[in-house]
């Protein structure tokens, strides 16, 4: 009885293999990346949330510890932050200061970790852990990628220090964001966008992993 049991077993696990290999390359390359992405915790972690949409005025004082993910090609992006309320302020050249450097959150260092090397901005950013920094303009933002993830807003931000810089151009946000609010959005073709959106206003960083 016990040897009928193996050969059963054997013959169950031959023909999985067997199928596995007839599929087209593509299928089997789609299977891989299916059962890799599975192990990608795509979930805040403990003490933290994920911002959603919410158009509705916040009156709760404090800012949110919060985290972002995402997949963009191959790459598990993870943006940790906290995520300060309008709660009926003017944002833009008032509490968020024009011409700064700026957290673009809130306490710490914005942060941005990525398992793989990915373009951003169309330049090269390895795989790593980095601060997020902005200075926002009226007509135009530079977004920069700095080394020191680790420190308490911009306090000891070093321009010495930073990976890259770009530029992008802001939008005005489809519908009112009251808690500023990070997305990894995923496209084809390994293609997708970091989106910033707070108040009136959504920021776009294209994002590729190949």
């Amino acid at each position: 009885m016990t040897k009928r049991y193996t050969q059963l077993a054997l013959g169950v696990l031959l023909a999985t293999s067997l199928t596995y290999c007839n599929q087209p390359e593509q299928n089997q390359e789609e299977t891989a990346a299916q059962e890799s992405h599975a192990g990608h915790n795509m979930q805040a972690s403990e003490g933290s949330t994920t911002i959603g949409a919410q158009a509705e005025p916040d009156t709760l004082k404090g800012s949110l510890k919060a985290e972002a993910h995402g997949m963009i090609g191959d790459a598990h992006l993870t943006i940790a932050y906290h995520s300060p309320a309008v709660r009926g302020r003017q944002i833009w050249g008032g509490l968020v200061a024009y011409n700064q450097v700026w957290v673009t959150g809130a306490h710490t260092a914005t942060s941005l970790m990525t398992d793989k090397d990915i373009t951003i901005g169309g330049k090269p950013l390895p795989a790593g852990k980095y601060a997020l920094f902005t200075i926002p303009g009226e007509q135009e933002w530079t977004i920069i990628i700095n080394k020191n993830w680790d420190q308490h807003l911009a306090d000891d931000y070093a321009e010495s220090e930073d990976v890259l810089r770009f530029t992008v151009q802001p939008e005005i946000a489809p519908v009112k964001q009251e808690r500023l609010r990070y997305e990894i959005v995923s496209g084809a073709g390994g293609n997708g966008t970091i989106q910033i959106t707070w108040d009136m206003l959504k920021v776009s960083l294209p994002v590729t992993q190949q």
